[in-house]
């Protein structure tokens, strides 16, 4: 009885020791991913008073020629190649990777079962995220740098807008853009609007043109000053004190929808879209805009905002924002965008002499958002890959660049032996080097 009752005794004193090690282990390993977790916060959080301007370390992913060189490489795996910038970005919240157009139906604030007096207070919460409405000392800066920008001359201003409530950068889609537009027009400069592209994270994206001498850099707009002595301002100040509703489309959409008018009405150039691919020099486009559809009559149906090319101070961008601030409706998609200037230049051009023209389909529009699709499909016949030999032919003869209508593509992968594909890889800088 004494010898089992011992072993008894000596077995629970093991098991005792057994599970007193696993605790110590177990807290030792919680507190080791503790100490890391707290190392990666701090090295990768950006301090509370950093200014955009300064350049912090960046971690870029490295180019390898022979990868370079390989179609499906470049084409499915390009978030592997110097495109894309390795953990900071996801630092951000938890959706940074996600674009501005994912969220083209979250309404900025609701406006269902509340008074006009609830919404009104509703938006003026959520007004503190939108730091491209606050005046700082970077927007103050936004006159001397833009013409510090452009104090060397450009063959061609382009600007791009990228308007965001939460700290989001472009992903791979926007970088092709900017790609094709340099690769294209190589001598030209394209500033890209945007209070989040304007950071240590924008500077890293667009390194890769910037290192090769290529003029593009983001920089935060002042509205106030975008928007003085034209109907915009009166606009920017409703919106402000919560005199007009936002409405059910999001707030940076329709920034973005005005920003292009001010900044071409103040300074001329060309305007284009983040989704829209580039395939020729624009040197010799003057006061242009496109018609996205026609009637089998020809005359066009339709006119489209993804591009605009305009001197500046014409008096059709100031008739463009006047009728944005009179005639705003935030709950209806593409109001006071593309449908804004179609209805504008069919009220105006009759009365008006304005000096602009209006370009066919096949100059910015040469596929429809319902058939876009099909442009990322790889060849599955001869059939097939005799069509796609076509229409690249008529594109690079006869389109000035593809709009690639994100809202539908979005979720499409750009296939090798695609139409798309096949664009980027003739019409990008990046992607073939050697």
């Amino acid at each position: 009885m004494i010898k089992t009752y011992s072993l008894k005794r000596a077995e629970q004193r093991r098991l005792s020791l057994s599970r007193c090690a696993r605790f110590h282990v177990l807290s030792a390993i919680s507190i080791a991913a503790i100490f890391f977790t707290y190392i990666l916060i701090t090295t990768h959080t950006l301090p509370s008073n950093y200014h955009p301007i300064h350049t912090l370390p960046l971690t870029i992913s490295p180019i390898h020629p022979p990868l370079l060189n390989n179609p499906t490489f470049i084409v499915r795996h390009v978030k592997l190649t110097s495109y894309s910038i390795h953990k900071p970005i996801r630092m951000f919240k938890e959706d940074a990777q996600k674009t501005v157009l994912e969220d083209d139906h979250k309404p900025s604030v609701s406006l269902f079962n509340h008074t006009r007096k609830e919404k009104i207070n509703g938006f003026k919460e959520k007004l503190p995220e939108f730091d491209i409405l606050k005046s700082t000392p970077l927007t103050r800066r936004f006159k001397n740098r833009v013409q510090e920008f452009f104090k060397d001359g450009c063959k061609v201003r382009f600007f791009m807008t990228w308007i965001s409530p939460s700290l989001r950068v472009f992903g791979d889609r926007e970088v092709l853009a900017v790609d094709a537009l340099l690769k294209s027009n190589p001598k030209s400069c394209l500033m890209i609007l945007s209070n989040t592209m304007d950071s240590v994270y924008g500077i890293g994206i667009l390194k890769p043109f910037t290192d090769r001498g290529f003029r593009v850099q983001a920089i935060t707009p002042d509205l106030e000053f975008l928007f003085k002595n034209t109907p915009a301002q009166s606009w920017l100040d409703h919106i402000k004190n919560g005199k007009t509703e936002t409405g059910t489309i999001p707030l940076a959409q329709n920034l973005s929808n005005l920003i292009r008018l001010a900044i071409l009405y103040k300074y001329g150039g060309v305007y284009v879209d983040t989704d829209f691919v580039i395939l020729k020099d624009f040197s010799s486009l003057r006061n242009s805009i496109g018609a996205q559809s026609t009637a089998t009559s020809g005359n066009w149906t339709r006119l489209n905002n993804a591009v605009l090319i305009f001197d500046k101070n014409h008096p059709l961008l100031y008739k463009f924002m006047e009728e944005f601030a009179l005639t705003f409706n935030g709950n209806k998609w593409g109001y006071n965008g593309p449908y804004l200037v179609s209805r504008v230049v069919q009220r105006e051009a009759t009365t008006l002499e304005l000096n602009f023209t209006v370009l066919p389909p096949k100059a910015f529009y040469p596929v429809d958002w319902t058939r876009i699709g099909g442009y990322f499909t790889p060849p599955v016949n001869r059939k097939h890959l005799r069509w796609i030999e076509a229409k690249l032919g008529q594109l690079c003869s006869s389109s000035y660049g593809v709009h690639l209508w994100n809202k539908q593509s979005r979720g499409l992968r750009i296939e090798d032996g695609s139409i798309i594909a096949r664009l980027i890889l003739d019409h990008c800088v990046i992607c073939n080097t050697k």
